[in-house]
C-alpha cells in the first residue's frame, strides 16, 4: 500500500501570522493537487521563530492562542476537511493553566486535532516544555507520531515514540546554519548569500548542502527512521531568520534511513514521496526492537547528576564532564 506524504520548507515572516498562514494555505492547495495525505509544515511556522528568544511575556502572550479552538489551528481544521489531509503546523500555544508552549498541531479530516508540545523547549525563559509523547492514528491505517527539533535529537524520544507504535514521524525544525559551541556542528551561514540567492543560488544551496546543512542531518537523522522502523517527515525553515539562515532541506525518510525525496534549493517549495507502507512489517528497526532487553535498560531513567534544564543544556558554555 503507497501513501503520498510532503514536507514543506518556507520562509515565514516574524510576527506575521496572516502572512504565514497565507503560505500554508497555498502549499495545502498545491499538495491537494497532488494528492497528498499527510503534509508537515515547520517548527512554530506560524507565529515564527528565532526571534521570540527576543520578546518579553506580553509580546509573546500577544502572539500566542489557544489549541485547538484558537483561530490559526480552526483555519488549518478547516483546510484540512477541505482537502481530506492531515495538516501539521508548528505556533506558540497559551495552555490552559496560562502556560505557553511551541506546539505542534496536527489537523485531522474529521475536525479532530492532535497536540504536541515541544518536550526540551529552549526557545525562551517564558516557554514551558511538554510533558507527553504524541501518537495517534489516522484515517489512512497507519499512527503518526510528533517529534519537534530537539526532541528529534534525543534517541530516548524516538525510541519512546517508536513503542507507543508510531509508522510515521512529523518531524518539524528550525535548525541548520545555528551557532554552535560545538567545533563540528553546523556552524553560522553568512546571510548575504541567502540576500543574494536569486543571483548565485549555487553558493547559498552549497552551504546547504555542507556540513552546515544536509551533511549535519545525515550523520544522525536517517539513523532516527531507520533503527525504529518508521518514515520520517523532516520539515525545516528555510533562509535568514534573525540573524542565522536555516538550511531548508526538506526530506522524506522510509523506514530503512534511506531519503526517498528531498531538496536543497534556497527556496520555499515542497517535497512529495509515496510511502510504501508495505516495508514497515518486516523494517530492520522493527525487527531488531522486538530483541530489546528491558531489564538492561533501568539505567536510562536514573538521574546521572549532571542534568540540566532544556535552555541550560541548549546554551551552556561549559564543556561536559560526564558523571562519575
Amino acid at each position: 500500500m503507497m501513501l503520498r506524504c510532503g514536507t514543506v520548507q518556507f520562509h515565514h515572516k516574524a510576527n506575521d501570522k496572516a502572512y504565514n498562514m497565507a503560505v500554508v494555505e497555498r502549499f495545502c492547495r498545491e499538495a491537494a493537487e497532488s494528492r497528498v495525505k499527510i503534509l508537515a509544515f515547520p517548527e512554530m511556522c506560524l507565529t515564527g521563530y528565532w526571534h521570540v528568544r527576543n520578546l518579553g511575556r506580553e509580546r509573546l502572550e500577544e502572539l500566542a492562542e489557544p489549541v485547538p479552538s484558537g483561530p490559526s489551528t480552526q483555519a488549518v481544521v478547516s483546510l484540512s476537511a477541505r482537502y481530506d489531509m492531515a495538516i501539521g503546523v508548528g505556533l506558540i500555544e497559551r495552555g490552559e493553566d496560562g502556560r505557553l508552549f511551541n506546539t505542534y498541531a496536527v489537523c485531522l479530516p474529521d475536525g479532530q486535532v492532535h497536540r504536541h508540545r515541544k518536550l526540551h523547549a529552549f526557545e525562551s525563559d517564558d516557554i514551558a516544555s511538554g510533558d507527553s509523547y504524541t501518537v495517534f492514528d489516522t484515517p489512512w491505517g497507519v499512527k503518526v507520531g510528533v517529534l519537534i527539533c530537539w526532541d528529534n535529537n534525543l534517541v530516548e524520544n524516538a525510541r519512546a515514540t517508536a513503542l507507543l507504535g508510531a509508522d510515521i514521524v512529523m518531524a518539524p525544525h528550525q535548525t541548520g546554519g545555528c551557532h554552535s559551541r560545538s567545533p563540528q556542528a553546523m556552524g553560522l551561514i553568512d546571510p548575504a548569500l541567502w540576500e543574494n540567492r536569486h543571483r548565485n543560488p549555487e553558493a547559498i544551496e552549497a552551504e546547504f548542502r555542507g556540513p552546515k546543512g544536509r551533511e549535519w542531518l545525515l550523520r544522525w537523522l536517517p539513523a532516527r527512521a531507520h533503527d525504529n522502523g518508521y518514515f520520517l517527515l523532516f520539515s525545516n525553515g528555510v533562509g535568514e531568520d534573525d540573524g542565522e539562515v536555516r538550511t531548508g532541506n526538506a526530506m522524506i525518510i522510509d523506514c530503512y534511513g534511506r531519503i526517498i525525496a528531498e531538496t536543497w534549493k534556497a527556496q520555499d517549495t515542497l517535497v512529495v514521496a509515496d510511502l510504501d507502507l508495505d516495508l514497515l512489517p518486516l523494517a530492520t528497526g522493527r525487527r531488531w526492537i522486538r530483541g530489546r532487553r528491558p531489564d538492561l535498560y533501568g539505567l536510562l531513567t536514573q538521574p546521572q547528576g549532571h542534568e540540566l534544564a532544556p535552555r541550560q543544556a541548549r546554551f551552556s558554555e561549559a564543556p561536559v564532564v560526564k558523571a562519575e
